[in-house]
């Protein structure tokens, strides 16, 4: 395996890329090992809105990972400091499917079923789940029918669990946007906004950075044009047919992420 030199830092997906189902995949927990015991800069990044950061630290610690809270960026917590800052004190109606409120500290929420006068001014859509029923797609159309903008934390279309895919807000959000004829304006991976504050969060620079990822289009290639090096992995929701009619190419490709350590040469 070529090695390559990455002076900078590593971002790293959490969901297909260390864990399926929060279990780890086999290598993942000795291969992180190895990267902080060589003092490897990282972040873990993910597009999960079903736990706070705080839950997910504690769920990969208990799996054996070396890894903290403050290691961790998650969609929600970068759209929380989008929506502060382009969108400070606005009525906000969370359609979510997991309950992570404490991470979106600043922003005043409702249900997404309340605000029924149109005193709603922004829909924020997080992960899909059983809260995305008929009811509350319904009621988060009319908001934006009334005016409301629409923040989406992402737009997968589907994610792995230890019974096959399941499908993602994605899937929804493309609904939402041809009905209301409205853009979401999508804050997670794979945002330019995520990797710069992902970048900053760490103290790098997208050239001396890498990301790991096992979605082809939101984690490597976005990463890519953002000018950090795209690593793919061959684990999650990989498939060697989305890897073919990908619009790029990644930089490296990996069976998982077992192999990072050796691709950099720890």
């Amino acid at each position: 395996m070529e090695r390559i030199g990455v002076s900078g830092a590593a971002l790293i997906d959490i969901d297909g890329v260390l864990t399926v189902d929060w279990q780890p995949l086999p290598g993942a927990v000795a291969a992180m090992e190895r990267l902080r015991a060589a003092g490897l800069p990282l972040a873990l990044v993910t597009n999960t809105t079903s736990r706070t950061r705080a839950r997910i630290a504690a769920k990969l610690a208990g799996a054996g990972f070396p890894i903290g809270e403050d290691d961790i960026l998650t969609a929600p917590s970068v759209t929380a400091a989008y929506l502060r800052e382009h969108y400070p004190g606005a009525r906000c109606a969370l359609l979510n499917s997991g309950d992570v409120r404490e991470d979106l500290a600043g922003v005043r929420l409702v249900e997404v079923g309340e605000g029924a006068r149109g005193d709603v001014d922004v829909v924020v859509v997080g992960g899909a789940g059983d809260a995305f029923s008929y009811a509350a797609l319904n009621a988060a159309f009319r908001h934006l029918q009334r005016g409301a903008r629409l923040i989406a934390m992402h737009r997968n279309l589907y994610w792995r669990t230890s019974e096959g895919f399941d499908l993602d807000t994605g899937a929804f959000l493309l609904g939402l946007e041809r009905a209301a004829r409205v853009e979401a304006e999508v804050t997670g991976k794979p945002a330019e906004a995520f990797y710069a504050t992902a970048l900053t969060h760490l103290g790098a620079v997208a050239s001396e950075t890498l990301m790991v990822g096992d979605d082809i289009e939101t984690d490597v290639l976005a990463a890519q044009r953002f000018g950090i090096t795209g690593v793919l992995v061959r684990t999650g929701k990989y498939l060697p047919e989305t890897h073919r009619s990908a619009t790029g190419t990644p930089d490296h490709v990996l069976d998982s992420f077992a192999d990072l350590p050796a691709l950099l040469g720890q």
